[in-house]
């Protein structure tokens, strides 16, 4: 059985990846390639959430690393993430009020669902979870999910309807 080299999070920080990977307790987790659909929804997503939370004094961000969990160190990296205000970091180290994954068929279920377990434990409001094929999805929150069929995603005073996606 092979065994992954672990790398300090200083070298993590450090390093160029082609693609940006995540960072979990010593090893980098590389995330799947974007194909054709999981591109065009991140980047109407992250259009229509800059219009649906401008006036709420929301900031979206794409691909943000988020240093969730200090020791043992984990450094996670949505698609689209949406804080209050602006951090003003360069690496977040406070939970963003909305992360946006969209789903990817590379992407492993289980790990996926330790990522949005790792953002609500670190203080992340809501977590939506997109298929960009079916444009259903679920919305996460500490109170439980949301199975969303509609394409109408909330957060808070932030909503977007995926059947608007041009």
């Amino acid at each position: 059985m092979a065994t992954a080299q672990l790398i300090s999070v200083d070298e993590y920080l450090h390093t160029s990846f082609e693609y940006d990977a995540e960072y979990v307790e010593g090893r980098i987790v590389h995330r799947p390639l974007p194909q054709r659909r999981h591109s065009r929804m991140q980047g109407w997503l992250i259009r229509a959430l800059h219009a649906a939370g401008r006036q709420f004094g929301y900031r979206v961000w794409p691909e943000q690393r988020i240093r969730t969990q200090r020791q043992p160190a984990r450094f996670r990296i949505p698609d689209v993430c949406v804080t209050e205000g602006d951090p003003n970091v360069e690496v977040f180290t406070t939970p963003p009020f909305l992360c946006v994954e969209v789903f990817s068929p590379d992407e492993s279920t289980g790990e996926l669902q330790r990522k949005i377990g790792e953002y609500l434990s670190f203080g992340v409001a809501y977590v939506w979870v997109i298929d960009p094929a079916s444009q259903h999805g679920e919305i996460h929150t500490p109170d439980g999910i949301e199975r969303i069929d509609s394409g109408h995603f909330t957060a808070g005073p932030i909503e977007v309807d995926l059947k608007e996606i041009d």
